[in-house]
């Protein structure tokens, strides 16, 4: 049973949801997004509660309702404060920094790369070691800084790389520490 689908969701202020052609468009002070929903699940706004109902009680139905439930919810937290997450560079000679909307990053390689963000990311460089990635949507905000991390992901021997920020990266002992 799915206990996630089953919470209601709360619209906070000014944030506003309608079912519209099997799809869920919320409103908010920040901006639109769309939910795609599956016909097997039923949203209902009942003044500032959205609730998600399931068809049947099979195990794939079960799974769509608190799928579609934690992605409406996203929605809403998304049109109404929008994520964030942000990036640190680690490294001598590594840098960023902005050209235009994209992002240019030296980190060790013989070129630049550049990282052109999603259609509704913005990204910003407040130093050349830091990254702010924001935006409406959860999913496009980290595929973004996915894609910022993957170029030079943190090594474990000399902790050198990009890696969010708070991120623990686990270091191991060279070959030649452990030798006598």
């Amino acid at each position: 049973m799915s206990r996630i689908g089953l919470k209601a969701i709360e619209l906070p202020a000014g944030v506003s949801v309608e079912q519209v052609n099997g799809k869920a468009i919320v409103k908010g002070p920040k901006g639109t997004l769309e939910v795609v929903i599956n016909p097997l699940i039923k949203v209902e706004v009942e003044g500032n509660l959205v609730k998600c109902t399931r068809a049947n009680e099979e195990k794939h139905t079960k799974q769509l309702h608190g799928t579609t439930r934690a992605n409406i919810n996203d929605a809403v937290i998304g049109v109404s404060k929008g994520f964030k997450k942000e990036l640190v560079i680690v490294g001598i000679g590594y840098r960023c920094q902005m050209r235009g909307e994209n992002i240019v990053m030296n980190v060790g390689y013989s070129h630049e790369i550049v990282i052109k963000p999603e259609p509704t990311v913005k990204i910003s460089c407040p130093s050349a070691n830091e990254v702010v990635v924001e935006g409406l949507s959860k999913q496009a905000v980290g595929q973004t800084a996915a894609l910022i991390r993957g170029t030079r992901e943190p090594e474990p021997y000399n902790g050198k790389g990009v890696m969010y920020k708070n991120e623990h990266i686990i270091r191991k002992e060279g070959k030649r520490a452990g030798a006598k």
